[in-house]
């Protein structure tokens, strides 16, 4: 793993130039089906359907959030796409284009960008076909940093917004939960040194042996189309997944002035993991009772008069989730 990948003899960005790294990458970059005026101006042009657009950013920093011993250059170009498609999905947009900024080393091969882009385009593929890079820029830094911004069409729907939850709703998930945080608990126990430290030598025999929670942290797969799904359904409010089911269904009952209860028996056999894991990326979303959940959507709870989050009925004021700023402990690896 690390920056240097698996090709150090071709150029690096400090050999090179801005423009020749762009003119290697640009290729390898998928393309958006919106796009009127693409990548080569100083800006893009969008078409915009429907008069309005979703717009959303995300950073992804070296050291809290991934270590370059276990994530490769298409594991954080895939994973920065799909952590802005799940965003704009969970409005009820359609993800139609990325705006992608990156900081590296100088050090960096040329090569490993290509592999970030190829990351991009794989991941758009999958999740969002049509959805492409449109822009960006690259900079010089000590410390290597993400930073996307993600567009969407709403297709002539209103957004869901997290405020719209009423008492009665039903609330529901899309996509796994704590499978991401369990992947990363694995790689902090059996991916690392005797001192604690990220092992890249070490990986390849814990991804071996724990594929599906290893990938669900280094290339999650949010259910991009369930977000329109969940619109077009009626949903009254919906966010994305990111920081754990508990801390977000608590801001969407803080946001709508109501309380909700989540069920402990539908959220399989780890039920402290599902609470409180981050980084899952899938959708939360309430809705009418009266309404047959769409796309993958099942049932972990209900609306109720109050304010805050319960679990099965009692009061959770356990924090949980993920906090950049509580969390990282300082390393990189």
């Amino acid at each position: 793993m690390g920056i240097s990948g698996s090709d150090t003899s071709g150029l690096t960005i400090g050999e090179a130039s801005e423009r020749e790294a762009l003119r290697r990458i640009f290729p390898r970059l998928p393309e958006s089906s919106a796009t009127l005026v693409g990548p080569g101006d100083d800006a893009a042009v969008l078409a915009a359907p429907d008069g309005r657009f979703v717009v959303t950013t995300d950073m992804m920093v070296h050291g809290p959030d991934f270590r370059l011993a276990w994530s490769g250059a298409v594991d954080l170009g895939w994973k920065a796409a799909a952590t802005n498609l799940s965003d704009v999905a969970a409005m009820g947009a359609v993800p139609t284009a990325l705006v992608v900024a990156i900081a590296a080393p100088p050090e960096t091969p040329i090569a490993w960008l290509e592999g970030v882009a190829d990351g991009f385009r794989m991941a758009c593929e999958a999740l969002q076909p049509g959805c492409g890079v449109v822009g960006g820029d690259l900079s010089v830094s000590a410390t290597l940093t993400f930073a996307v911004t993600a567009f969407g069409d709403l297709q002539g729907r209103e957004p869901v917004l997290r405020s719209g939850a009423r008492v009665g709703d039903v609330v529901a998930v899309s996509g796994a939960l704590g499978e991401a945080a369990t992947g990363l608990q694995l790689l902090f126990a059996e991916a690392v040194d005797a001192a604690g430290e990220p092992d890249p030598s070490r990986f390849a025999a814990v991804l071996a042996a724990h594929p599906g929670p290893i990938g669900a942290q280094l290339r999650p797969r949010p259910p991009i189309a369930d977000g329109p799904l969940a619109a077009i359904a009626g949903a009254t409010a919906m966010l994305d997944l990111s920081d754990g089911l508990a801390l977000d269904a608590r801001r969407v009952a803080e946001a709508s002035g109501v309380a909700i209860d989540l069920d402990t028996t539908t959220l399989g056999p780890d039920v402290r993991t599902a609470l409180t894991g981050g980084e899952d990326h899938g959708l939360f979303a309430a809705f009418p009772p009266e309404v047959p959940l769409p796309g993958g959507f099942r049932r972990v709870g209900v609306v109720r008069e109050g304010a805050g989050l319960l679990v099965d009925g009692v009061r959770f004021d356990e924090r949980g989730g993920w906090d950049p700023y509580l969390e990282w402990d300082g390393g990189r690896g």
